[in-house]
């Protein structure tokens, strides 16, 4: 742990891991706006479109458990680490890709990355905050559920009516990059 992480405002803390949970979160609703453009343009039919959803969803439920003892043994920090940057990079490759299969198959990438990020925040929000204090930082964590349920469908529609539907994707690598390097710079690394 430096001595920056060390003396960082775990409220402050609290905002960059909940920065990576709710691109995790909102990727799971923002898809389902754009399902009719990336019909058109991918020329694809539904039942195809369909797993770009539940390829995501499906992934993330199956690894969460097993992604929690991952953190257990090689460290929450890294572990949310990996699996923002593996979510950043799937990002980018699902708005780069060519077609259904490299769509789904990028989902599923995600899907990983979400699944390894998500765990982490809550052991690193037990490390970071005092019992009296936990409470508090659960419920704004908690709150992040919600936020990003309604932000889904808002920012998604927005990106597709005023871009197209692969802005959906690339939002999440600024956001994404941003917040790797916040985690290195502002969360110990615990274990």
């Amino acid at each position: 742990m430096t001595s920056r992480t060390r003396t960082a405002n775990p409220w402050i803390q609290l905002v960059v891991l909940c920065a990576g949970f709710f691109m995790i979160l909102l990727d799971t609703t923002v898809v389902q706006i754009a399902i009719p453009n990336i019909i058109d343009n991918l020329h694809a039919p539904l039942d195809q479109i369909l797993w770009v959803v539940n390829a995501y969803v499906l992934v993330y439920a199956v690894l969460l458990i097993t992604s929690g003892r991952l953190g257990d043994m090689f460290g929450q920090r890294n572990l949310f680490a990996i699996g923002l940057v593996i979510f950043t990079a799937a990002s980018a490759y699902c708005g780069l890709a060519p077609d259904t299969t490299h769509l789904v198959a990028a989902r599923v990438i995600q899907g990983v990355g979400g699944a390894l990020l998500t765990p982490q925040t809550l052991a690193i929000l037990t490390t970071l905050f005092p019992a009296d204090k936990r409470g508090a930082a659960f419920g704004i964590w908690g709150g992040v559920v919600g936020i990003a349920a309604v932000a889904g469908p808002t920012l998604g529609g927005f990106l597709v009516t005023s871009f197209n539907w692969r802005w959906i994707f690339f939002i999440n690598v600024p956001v994404g990059v941003v917040t790797i390097i916040a985690t290195f710079l502002l969360i110990p690394d615990v274990r």
